[in-house]
């Protein structure tokens, strides 16, 4: 039988145990704790009969108990929260996904930061000890960053093989197109280079990101050229590249009309790549101009195919698209109109003529800009037996899904701007973004909400940290799961 004991230590407290007698000789169960004064020995009386009457077992005992888990939180100290949850889930992210077979726990760990809170490297070692109690140290990282760079094809492949095995992807159609990253500095050099920006920063010097992904928008591939490169120049070393590391036989890419030019289809046709991309009806001659304006029936989702050097041209007319481009045109017109009342603010705009003496309205580009209006066209080289016009157009359209990674991986990875200055970990760092971008999409194929969405959700699925007084240890008290978290989890069918 359990009983309590208080006992006089040499420091002139009083100690409460619990004890009992076995053979006739006193022995100490638990030690609950020592106290100095009567206010402090009161509660520490009251954890042990509480103890003894509802966590004691039946003799003889084990000396662990669930008493190291009780705790007074008037007798505990509040030490923060800690996000472990949304780390656990994360992880088993990875796993599933295969990327923890690279044994790399480290820069797993700052992928996984990337996703809940994308900063810098150093930084987010700091937010990996805040938010998970999880320390890596800073001298480490230096020094393991080395290596991480030639896991890059690794990654890729795990990513690929994941790929087959849970998304039925099968190399016959993928979407490329390229994004600019800026850096926050003015110093270029020969990889930060100034060129054509996306991002509105042309007096920064960028880099140029290719990306590849499937047609649910899954990056599969990567490659950073510098930040003067043409677009047009990435697509056949990339694509090219990627055919013979992957032995692939059959393969379209579709892509936008500024990677099209008379010497890529004749590249992309000499290696066997078939292809989609925009055209850019502006720029065509004048006898192409006249066969679309003389064939395509405006009426709403026609189309047209003709045959061109650059392969077929499928031009589609949309009512929609018609009321938009008119809108547009109006207005250009009308700001064209207003600079013309005001010479001394002349610049160049569209439908302005300004190389002659006295500017005037561009009337020959008016006219053909409205023979155009609601008119989208595509370039392509499959036979229209193998695949129709609306196949064509709707592969086309889809192209938005790269674009929607990029918008993932710059808004919420926050991958732009770049903050370092040498080429090797500007390339670490968009490894790391590419992991976290392979994660992120997984997830919100898989549940159907955004990865913001994602993580501030699991976020409400605390650890709170308390101090317990009577046993000197931190104990965690986990929030409780609220329906729409049980219901992400479960989408992701994670092993248990």
């Amino acid at each position: 039988m359990l009983r309590i004991r208080t006992i006089k230590t040499g420091s002139g407290a009083r100690a409460v145990q619990v004890i009992y007698y076995l053979n006739r000789k006193r022995v100490i169960y638990k030690h609950i704790g020592s106290a100095k004064t009567d206010s402090e020995l009161e509660p520490m009386l009251v954890v042990a009969q509480d103890f003894i009457d509802n966590y004691a077992p039946t003799l003889p005992f084990e000396i662990e108990t669930k008493f190291d888990n009780l705790l007074y939180l008037d007798k505990a100290d509040f030490l923060g929260v800690y996000y472990t949850y949304l780390y656990e889930i994360l992880s088993a992210i990875i796993k599933k996904v295969g990327l923890s077979v690279i044994n790399k726990q480290f820069l797993l760990d700052l992928v996984i930061m990337r996703i809940l809170d994308p900063s810098s490297k150093l930084r987010s070692i700091e937010l990996l000890e805040t938010c998970f109690g999880i320390k890596h140290n800073r001298k480490s990282f230096y020094k393991s960053a080395r290596n991480w760079l030639s896991l890059k094809e690794e990654v890729e492949q795990i990513v690929i093989k994941f790929l087959k095995e849970n998304y039925d992807f099968n190399f016959e159609l993928l979407f490329y197109d390229v994004t600019t990253l800026y850096f926050e500095t003015f110093d270029a050099d020969e990889f930060r280079k100034q060129g054509f920006s996306k991002d509105n920063k042309s007096l920064q010097p960028q880099i140029l990101v290719a990306l590849m992904v499937t047609p649910e928008g899954f990056p599969v591939g990567y490659e950073v050229f510098p930040g003067n490169t043409f677009e047009g120049h990435t697509i056949l070393p990339v694509v090219k590249a990627f055919i013979q590391k992957h032995s692939i036989k059959q393969f379209t890419i579709v892509a936008d009309a500024a990677m099209i030019s008379n010497d890529n289809v004749e590249e992309l046709r000499k290696a066997g790549i078939n292809y989609i991309v925009g055209a850019r009806l502006g720029n065509i001659g004048n006898e192409l101009f006249q066969r679309i304006h003389s064939n395509l029936v405006r009426e709403d989702v026609n189309t047209i195919r003709l045959q061109t050097e650059k392969g077929y041209l499928i031009c589609s007319f949309s009512n929609t698209r018609y009321r938009k481009d008119k809108y547009e045109m109006e207005k250009q017109i009308q700001r064209a109109e207003i600079l013309l009342k005001e010479p001394g603010k002349i610049k160049k705009v569209k439908f302005l003529k300004t190389d002659n003496k006295e500017p005037a309205l561009n009337n020959e580009l008016i006219n053909r800009t409205k023979i155009l209006l609601g008119i989208k066209g595509y370039y392509t080289d499959l036979e229209e037996s193998i695949v129709d016009n609306e196949t064509i157009i709707s592969r086309y359209h889809d192209l938005y899904k790269i674009e929607q990674a990029f918008r993932i991986s710059k808004n919420d990875l926050k991958t732009r701007p770049i903050f370092h200055f040498k080429e090797e970990p500007i390339k670490l760092h968009l490894l790391i973004c590419f992991m976290a971008l392979v994660i992120s999409k997984h997830i919100e194929l898989t549940t159907n909400v955004s990865i913001k969405k994602f993580v501030t959700e699991l976020k409400k699925v605390t650890d709170a940290r308390m101090f317990s007084q009577i046993t000197n240890k931190e104990m965690r008290i986990r929030a409780k799961m609220m329906p729409i978290v049980e219901d992400l989890i479960r989408k992701l069918n994670l092993p248990h």
